[in-house]
C-alpha cells in the first residue's frame, strides 16, 4: 500500500527535502520552497535479484537503421524554418513566452494551418473557455471544420478525449494550468508539471501523436515550473518580442530534430500573427537619411543574413557619473566597444553620456555587431552622418584589432540584394570575395582604420 509522506520541493529547480529551508541548496534561489504530499510506494516486490522481464533487448550499432524522418508543414514558413523543415510525428514541442506575446494567436493558427490538411486537430485550454477561443478564432479567420476544443484541466479528461477522438495534434495551453487528480498539489507546482509532461510525452510516443504545450515564463524569461520540464520536451521555442513593438521573434532553443540557430520573424497585426519572408526591408523601411549616429549591420540569425539598423546618441552628461543604456544589444559590450574608442582612438568619451538602441525591438548577441556599434558611437560624437547605403560589420578586440567574422559572403550578397553600395568589413575576411562584383568592399585592420574610411 503507498504511504504519504511530506516533503519540501523547490519550485525553480525540483529539488527534494524532508524539512523546510529558506535557501535552495541545488538552485540557491531564496524562498522557493513549498510543502506538497508524495506518494511513496511499497517497496514490496522490489527485492535484490527479482527476475526482469521485458522485450528489449541490446543491439549493436550496426544493427540500427536509421530512416530519414517525415516532416509536416505547419503552413507557416518561419515556424517550419525554425523546426527544421515541419514538425516531426510523435514529437512534444514546448512553446514559451511572455504574458500578451502571442502565443495563443500562434497556435490557432497552427490549427487552422493543419486542419486544412485534414487532420484532427484537439485544443485543450486550461485558461479560456470555449466561447473565448471562438471569439479569437472568428478575429483570426479560423474556420478549420476538423479544429475541436475543449476547455479542461484535468488530465484524465483530456486523455479520455484523446481516446475517443484520435487526433493527429493536440494543443495545450497552458501545461501550468494542467493537473493530475492523483496527486494532491496544486495545478503548476513542480509535482503537476512534471507528472503531466510525462504523460503527454508518453502519449506523443505511443500514438505517433504531435503535442504542442504552451508554458508560462518566470520574471526573468525562462520557463516557469522545474527545469526538467525542457529536457523531456523534444523541441523548446521561445516567442519573444517587446509588445510594444509589432515584430515578434521566434527562436529555437533546442531541438532534437534540426538546428537551434534558426529564427522566425512574424509581425502582430489585427488579424494575427503575418510572416514577414524578408526582414532586413521591413526593418530598415523607416530609416532616416543625413542622420548622424545611424549605422546598419548584417547580423547573421542561423542561416539567414538580416540587415538591422544601429542608433546610438552621445551627448555631454548633466551629471558626475555618465549613463550607458542599451537595447537590443549587451550592455556591458558597449561599455567595452565606448573604452576601445577611448583608448586606442583617442575620443573623450569618459564625460559622454550614451544611448545604443537596435531599431524595430530586435536583440543581436554576435560579435559581428562590434563595429557596428564603435561607428554609431562616432558618427554621433562627431556629429558626423555616415553613407545611406553603407552598411558595417566586425569583431572589435581590445586592441582595436577588427578581428574576422563567419559567412561573410552570404552577408554582402544580402546587402547587395538590397541596394547597398559598400561594404565595410574586417581585412581577415577579404579573400575569395572576388568574384562579388557591383559592390564596393573596404577592408579594415583596426577601428581607426574603420572610423577614417567612414567619417
Amino acid at each position: 500500500m503507498a504511504k504519504l509522506k511530506k516533503v519540501f520541493v523547490c519550485q525553480e529547480c525540483g529539488h527534494e527535502s524532508i524539512r523546510w529551508m529558506g535557501k535552495c541548496p541545488s538552485c540557491n534561489e531564496w524562498n522557493t520552497m513549498v510543502e506538497e504530499i508524495k506518494e511513496q510506494d511499497s517497496p514490496a516486490g522490489s527485492k535484490a535479484g527479482q527476475k526482469i522481464t521485458g522485450i528489449s533487448r541490446p543491439v549493436t550499432l550496426e544493427e540500427v537503421s536509421t530512416r530519414e524522418e517525415a516532416r509536416q508543414s505547419t503552413g507557416l514558413e518561419e515556424l517550419n524554418r525554425v523546426l527544421g523543415g515541419g514538425v516531426v510525428s510523435g514529437s512534444l514541442i514546448l512553446i514559451g513566452g511572455d504574458p500578451g506575446i502571442g502565443k495563443s494567436t500562434l497556435i490557432l493558427q497552427i490549427c487552422e494551418a493543419l486542419g486544412r490538411d485534414d487532420n484532427k486537430v484537439l485544443y485543450a485550454s486550461g485558461e479560456e473557455s470555449v466561447q473565448q477561443i471562438k471569439m479569437r478564432a472568428n478575429r483570426l479567420g479560423v474556420t478549420s471544420p476538423n479544429l475541436h476544443l475543449v476547455a479542461e484541466t484535468n488530465i484524465d479528461i483530456i486523455m479520455a478525449h484523446v481516446e475517443s477522438l484520435k487526433p493527429k495534434f493536440l494543443m495545450i495551453d497552458s501545461i501550468q494550468t494542467m493537473f493530475n487528480p492523483l496527486l494532491s498539489s496544486a495545478p503548476g507546482s513542480v509535482t503537476q508539471v512534471r507528472e503531466v509532461t510525462s504523460t503527454l510525452m508518453r502519449l506523443a510516443k505511443r500514438t505517433n501523436m504531435t503535442i504542442f504545450v504552451v508554458g508560462h515564463v518566470t520574471k526573468e524569461g525562462a520557463i516557469a515550473g522545474p527545469r526538467v520540464l525542457e529536457h523531456m520536451v523534444d523541441t523548446v521555442l521561445y516567442f519573444e518580442g517587446d509588445r510594444h513593438h509589432i515584430y515578434r521573434i521566434l527562436r529555437g532553443v533546442k531541438n532534437r530534430f534540426g538546428s537551434t540557430n534558426e529564427i522566425g520573424i512574424f509581425e502582430m497585426g489585427d488579424r494575427g500573427l503575418v510572416e514577414i519572408m524578408n526582414p532586413s526591408e521591413h526593418l530598415l523601411s523607416e530609416r532616416t537619411r543625413g542622420m548622424s549616429g545611424s549605422a546598419v549591420l548584417c547580423s547573421l540569425e542561423g542561416t539567414r543574413p538580416m540587415l538591422v539598423e544601429v542608433q546610438a546618441l552621445v551627448s555631454t552628461t548633466a551629471f558626475g557619473m555618465p549613463r550607458r543604456m542599451a537595447t537590443g544589444i549587451d550592455h556591458n559590450r558597449v561599455v567595452l566597444l565606448m573604452a576601445v574608442l577611448e583608448k586606442k582612438v583617442g575620443m573623450r568619451l569618459y564625460d559622454q553620456d550614451a544611448y545604443v538602441n537596435v531599431a524595430g525591438g530586435i536583440k543581436i548577441d554576435e560579435p559581428a555587431a562590434d563595429l557596428a556599434v564603435v561607428c554609431a558611437i562616432a558618427s554621433s560624437f562627431r556629429n558626423i552622418p555616415m553613407d545611406h547605403h553603407l552598411c558595417i560589420m566586425g569583431e572589435v578586440g581590445l586592441t582595436g584589432e577588427v578581428r574576422g567574422i563567419s559567412q561573410v559572403e552570404k552577408r554582402i550578397l544580402e546587402c547587395k540584394k538590397l541596394g547597398f553600395k559598400t561594404c565595410l568589413i574586417p581585412k581577415a575576411n577579404l579573400r575569395g570575395l572576388d568574384r562579388i562584383r557591383d559592390i564596393e568592399i573596404i577592408a579594415v585592420d583596426t577601428v581607426a582604420e574603420a572610423l577614417n574610411a567612414v567619417l
